[in-house]
């Protein structure tokens, strides 16, 4: 029942690696379980969303977050026709890459590897995915399908400036060409979307949780004025938590009832018949209506006026640059300290690029309480490591 345009998994174009096909799952739905399956996947538990994991049980995580951005994706991929395994799949998958602290965590890897390559999660998705989870006996890596790895890496649009390339990218597309300069299937661009009305909503939520946000504040958005609007007219006494979560129900049908119909009239506009039509236009086909896209600009800057940036959250932030930082440190000068896995990588480095690239992938592993914890027990110990500065 897939539309003429979808990706369709019997016309994939493979793996790396040949496998027999399945004969009760799909190349997609393979693909899917051994995402789930990784321990990156399940490390995702303790990395950061916005706020650290351990100051609430209820704030949100990657895991949490991938988790909402899949039930987001399958749901649009069905009503468009779509492989909704691959849409599942690509939303799982698509903060894999991301290291411990979130966006600070990320910012920290990027400095401290200025000299050696600096870091990028879609480039880190990318090798963690064909790399560095290594559970089978026939090759390293899970094998995905090209449409998988393809959605992946093009989850902000396709990869046009070879120059800039990471070498990661570099080093796997030379192997298994993932066509870059191509916009992804309509999969790809709907899992992109959905994250972005994942996470605008749940910060919205955990926002007015932690007492960051105020609701005059974000009522300065019409989307979530008009939403607050309906429901006190509907429930003029709803209890605060109700009210919230009817609140965010209502922007999440608008949003995505807005990619919907938005997407549907960009395929009739432009005659899309052909995944390939998809792929070789030059701008995505699946988009928010000018409208919708200009309220979540605006929702976006008051959450980063207001959230983002709020002192509280940057303390952590800064916390965060110092361990990522004093870990990086740590292992460059103690590299026989790094974990046993490692070890037999590092044996291998004659270059300090390489050799920072190492220590970079496993910091990048860390969840932020294991970060938290060597952190800790390096300091525990530093009368021990001299030439640790």
């Amino acid at each position: 029942m897939l539309a003429s345009f979808a990706t369709n998994h019997k016309n994939s174009k493979g793996r790396l690696h040949k496998e027999a096909a399945s004969k009760n799952r799909s190349p997609f739905q393979r693909d899917r379980d051994r995402i789930i399956h990784s321990q990156s996947f399940r490390r995702l538990e303790y990395k950061t969303q916005v706020f650290v994991n351990y100051e609430s049980d209820h704030f949100r995580t990657r895991l949490t977050h991938s988790l909402e951005v899949a039930q987001i994706s399958r749901a649009i991929a069905k009503k468009l026709k779509l492989d909704q395994d691959l849409a599942e799949c690509l939303a799982l998958a698509h903060d894999i890459g991301h290291p411990p602290f979130g966006h600070a965590g990320e910012d920290a890897l990027n400095i401290v590897m200025k000299n050696y390559g600096g870091f990028d999660h879609n480039a880190q998705a990318l090798k963690i995915l064909t790399k560095l989870e290594d559970p089978y006996a026939e090759y390293s890596g899970l094998n995905l399908s090209f449409e998988t790895l393809e959605g992946i890496i093009k989850h902000n649009g396709p990869l046009k400036n070879a120059k800039k390339l990471p070498k990661a990218i570099k080093d796997y597309n030379a192997l298994h060409n993932l066509e870059l300069k191509l916009n992804p299937g309509l999969e790809a661009q709907i899992a992109a979307l959905a994250d972005d009305i994942a996470y605008n909503n749940h910060d919205i939520d955990d926002g007015l949780r932690s007492g960051l946000l105020k609701e005059k504040t974000i009522r300065e958005s019409k989307l979530v004025d008009s939403a607050y609007a309906q429901v006190d007219k509907k429930y003029p006494k709803l209890a605060e938590h109700k009210r919230l979560h009817e609140m965010r129900r209502i922007i999440y049908s608008i949003l995505v009832d807005d990619v919907i119909s938005e997407t549907e009239k960009n395929l009739e506009r432009y005659k899309i018949v052909t995944l390939e039509d998809i792929r070789k236009r030059k701008k995505p086909i699946a988009n928010f209506s000018a409208g919708v896209f200009k309220e979540i600009i605006k929702l976006k800057k008051i959450l980063r006026q207001e959230v983002y940036t709020d002192p509280e959250v940057q303390i952590m932030n800064n916390k965060a640059h110092l361990i990522i930082t004093d870990l990086f440190d740590f292992y460059f000068s103690n590299q026989e300290c790094i974990a046993k896995q490692y070890l037999s990588r590092l044996a291998t480095k004659r270059t300090k690029r390489d050799q920072a690239r190492v220590i970079c992938d496993f910091i990048a592993g860390m969840t932020d309480r294991y970060a938290i914890k060597k952190h800790q027990q390096i300091f525990d110990l530093y009368s021990l490591k001299p030439n640790f500065k």
